[in-house]
């Protein structure tokens, strides 16, 4: 049995067997402020496509707002805040606004609804659950102009669905789902919900996934039943679940076009002109300051609206 010698331990020798770690090559420093140098290089590229499709666009809105730029003028001139009270007291816009909210707050609640009742439903990982999760995704792949048009097409006087109804009913049905002044507007924020379910759908199972067993398994040896562990237990701890649902749902609503224009195209009566569908009518007649105010208009009802109840839904996280 060998021993190390007091010189060669002072020497920091190391017992036989052990091998020693390979040293690391030193880098000198020009390779090491080339290193630091590169990822800020590579970021250049990215912040110059959202400098010029996001900042200056944003900025040049703000701009125009408060000119008078349309196709009725050669040049363009500082006018205040002229479009800004046409656009109030015609009422128009005020009407657009209470549309949109209203459609807002729909789409909000459909899509929720459905999408956590879906993930309630599928939530067992079964091969039929599956094959039913792809099929519900399905509508969120579609463009939203298709889908508009689709159901434009099957919810019209003789459509598809009257048609069916109509087999079941021994008669012609002729109901105008898209033509009543009092529920199109539902129908429509139906016709997005149905597109984004899926989505939400998704997320929801994934919290419901996630969840700690032994709270569960807690829950079910205090006795409690199938709908208090959902609305005691299940149900708070997909806070962050629901604060991400509401909030895509609530902004992507808040600027809604496509699915309203394709199927009803802001009527009958105007009752489903949302605010960006007014704006593309309004761009359409030539006034473009009035619809770049209009969008500015529309950006903040979303700053005001969207974001405190979202921080509101993050708070409740953190209480939760």
């Amino acid at each position: 049995m060998s021993t190390l010698t007091r010189p060669d331990a002072e020497r920091g020798a190391r017992p036989p067997g052990l091998r020693q770690a390979p040293q690391r090559p030193k880098r000198g420093r020009r390779q090491v402020a080339e290193a630091r140098s590169y990822p800020s290089w590579f970021l250049f590229p990215a912040f110059a496509v959202l400098a010029i499709f996001f900042f200056v666009p944003t900025i040049l809105n703000f701009v125009y707002a408060f000119t008078n730029w349309s196709a009725f003028h050669s040049g363009i001139s500082f006018a205040g805040i002229d479009n800004f009270v046409s656009l109030l007291s015609d009422g128009s816009l005020l009407k657009a606004v209470r549309v949109t909210l209203v459609y807002a707050v729909l789409v909000a609640l459909f899509q929720n609804l459905f999408g956590f009742a879906l993930a309630l439903f599928l939530e067992r990982d079964t091969r039929l659950n599956r094959v039913a999760r792809v099929l519900f995704f399905v509508p969120v792949l579609l463009s939203p102009l298709a889908v508009g048009y689709i159901f434009q097409a099957l919810l019209k006087p003789e459509g598809a669905l009257n048609g069916i109804l109509g087999l079941f009913a021994g008669g012609a049905v002729t109901i105008p789902w898209l033509g009543d002044t009092t529920w199109t507007i539902v129908v429509v924020a139906l016709i997005q919900s149905w597109k984004w379910m899926g989505l939400t759908m998704l997320i929801y199972l994934a919290g419901l996934k996630t969840m700690p067993e032994d709270v569960l398994e807690a829950a079910r040896i205090d006795g409690a039943s199938w709908w208090r562990t959902l609305t005691s237990v299940r149900f708070p701890l997909l806070a962050p679940a629901l604060t991400f649902n509401v909030a895509t749902a609530l902004l992507g609503s808040l600027n809604g076009f496509d699915v309203v224009q394709a199927a009803t195209a802001g009527g009958p009566a105007q009752t489903t002109e949302v605010v960006n569908i007014f704006i593309y009518r309004t761009f359409g007649q030539g006034l473009y300051a009035q619809a770049t105010t209009m969008s500015l208009i529309l950006f903040l009802i979303v700053v005001i609206i969207a974001f405190p109840v979202i921080r509101y839904l993050r708070k409740r996280e953190d209480v939760l």
